[in-house]
């Protein structure tokens, strides 16, 4: 069995969309205030961009942790 942790972000872009940003595998233990900063810094430093414009304000976060297992074909 393999589980893996999904940090979703998501922001408004300048044209009033949600966009999300997905980091897989994301270390264990993480915090709000780790989470706040980095959502800060990809705002300020214009990291990425949309086809709505620009990420302009932090929406929210969650960690979503799925589990899953093999099974046999036999």
């Amino acid at each position: 069995m393999a589980a893996q942790r999904i940090l979703e972000m998501a922001f408004n872009t300048q044209l009033g969309k949600t966009q999300r940003i997905r980091v897989y595998d994301a270390k264990d233990p993480i915090t709000g205030a780790e989470v706040t900063a980095a959502m800060d810094d990809i705002i300020a430093k214009n990291i990425f961009t949309s086809t709505s414009g620009n990420l302009t304000g932090k929406i929210d976060a969650r960690l979503v942790t799925t589990d899953s297992s093999d099974l046999s074909l036999s």
